[in-house]
């Protein structure tokens, strides 16, 4: 992975059906990626607030 992308994945299940947590190396921004076969979905990971799950972001 080049280290300039902006988004690092995390977190990875399941192959036909995979769940995926990619985080956004700028924001801090948690995304749940889902997959079923040839569909898919991504929304922003939230915690029991409602609000978004933001993990530390290093400073450069």
């Amino acid at each position: 992975m080049k280290e300039n992308e902006r988004f690092q994945k995390v977190y990875s299940q399941g192959k036909l059906k995979g769940t995926e947590i990619w985080v956004d190396k700028e924001t801090g921004v948690n995304y749940l990626f889902v997959q079923h076969g040839y569909a898919g979905g991504l929304t922003p990971l939230l915690d029991k607030e409602g609000k978004p799950v933001i993990s530390p972001v290093e400073n450069k």
